[in-house]
């Protein structure tokens, strides 16, 4: 027997050349995008040195989510996944290649970004459901929450090389040559989707209008309290946690004057924090005890974040960043694998697309809050203060949880039995 199908080996989903394919072209994708996110915020920076204006461009990039994202989640439960993603990708490496040639042309202005980065976000909103809901189809369901971890060492796998890359190219030939990359990676993507060989999936049966299916995805999401604790949560740290990312530039210039290699660095710190949750996840065989961890590491993510927050030494800052990162990723890839074991096939796309307005969708909201506030009581405060409001969510979430683990049970026992 191949060590790949042993229960507890951590690369079992692997297995799977469907997975096989998605790993390989989104990892290459995924370091051209961490790329061109470091390389975007360094040029509005170096562009007006504004913290609101980063906030702004964060703003920009991911408020679609929150907009178009429960569209997105329609789109995933009725239409051919492969297909729709493929259309995303391929509308990706075209806002690529655009602000490629505006900054490679000398012509770049800042409203361009503003623009490509809310453009790239309408797309978002219809990509990010639709891949979530899309892994389910390329494994067994026993292979779910171990797709799901790798899936998140790759993200963040990612996360380590392309911000290094970024920093570095940043520094030696400018932001531009980051957004070609970017734009090239793209390829690799699309034809590891076009290469896969998936079994044709029944459409179901429409019957209702879509935004009645929209509204259906809500009441599931509002009335399954296990599901809802865990989406508030992750709404409350996206808001009020995850924007030290955007103020990053800020960290890397004014704190510590380092320049874009130092937010290179930063970034890839926490990346690398990330990349260790992410394997830690890989080697577990059960969600028993998820729930735990989603606490933990929601209460770790906000006491490092307050540690980072208040460091000034470089050096201490990027170790502060590695349990930031690690408890970031346990927390979010924990509360993925729970919400897709709980929830029914119908509804997949659409608790996804909730998962995602809540993950990526209220960081903007959070992002404009703290530009705004960093203009006036600084970034390391602001950071503070998020990192403040997670630690209290944390606790919450720990002291409803041995009441919500019931339903939980009863909701994921019925998703096995159906499998």
């Amino acid at each position: 027997m191949s060590p790949l199908q042993s229960k507890t080996h951590p690369l079992r989903a692997l297995r799977h050349r469907n997975f096989r394919l998605f790993f390989a072209g989104q990892l290459i994708s995924l370091i051209g995008t961490w790329m061109q996110q470091v390389a975007q915020s360094w040029l509005i920076y170096r562009l007006t040195h504004s913290a609101l204006l980063l906030g702004l461009v964060g703003f920009s990039g991911q408020i679609p989510s929150l907009i178009f994202g429960p569209f997105g989640g329609h789109v995933a439960d009725r239409h051919e996944r492969r297909r729709v993603l493929v259309m995303t990708q391929s509308a990706s490496m075209i806002l690529a290649f655009i602000l490629a040639g505006l900054t490679l042309g000398g012509v770049i202005r800042e409203w361009h970004i503003f623009v490509l980065a809310a453009c790239l976000g309408v797309v978002n909103a219809f990509d990010v459901p639709v891949r979530q809901a899309f892994l389910v189809q390329m494994v067994e369901r026993e292979d779910l929450m171990n797709a799901i971890a790798l899936n998140s060492s790759m993200f963040n796998g990612a996360r380590i090389v392309g911000p290094a890359v970024a920093g570095l190219l940043v520094a030696a030939i400018g932001e531009g040559w980051c957004f070609f990359a970017n734009a090239v990676s793209y390829v690799a993507v699309i034809a590891s989707l076009l290469m896969m060989s998936l079994p044709r999936l029944a459409p179901q049966s429409v019957s209702t209008s879509p935004w009645e299916n929209i509204v259906e995805g809500f009441r599931y999401v509002a009335t399954t309290k296990p599901i809802r604790a865990l989406l508030l949560l992750i709404g409350l740290i996206s808001f009020a946690g995850m924007p030290y990312s955007v103020l990053m530039p800020i960290f890397a210039d004014e704190v510590f004057h380092r320049g874009a290699r130092g937010l290179g660095i930063l970034m890839g710190a926490s990346g690398a924090g990330a990349l260790i949750g992410s394997v830690l996840l890989a080697t577990r065989s059960t969600v028993r005890g998820l729930g735990r961890w989603v606490a933990i590491a929601s209460s770790c993510f906000g006491a490092s974040a307050l540690a980072f927050a208040f460091s000034r030494s470089f050096v201490l800052s990027v170790v502060f960043l590695v349990p930031l990162g690690m408890s970031m990723m346990v927390q979010m890839a924990s509360s993925n694998t729970l919400i897709q074991s709980m929830v029914r096939e119908q509804l997949r796309g659409r608790v996804m697309a909730v998962y995602a307005m809540m993950f990526v969708g209220f960081g903007p909201l959070g992002a404009l809050v703290a530009g705004s506030l960093a203009e006036h009581i600084g970034a390391p405060l602001t950071v503070a203060c998020g990192a403040v409001l997670t630690i209290l969510g944390s606790i919450v979430f720990a002291i409803r949880l041995p009441a919500l683990r019931g339903e939980a049970r009863e909701l994921i026992i019925a998703q096995q039995e159906l499998s």
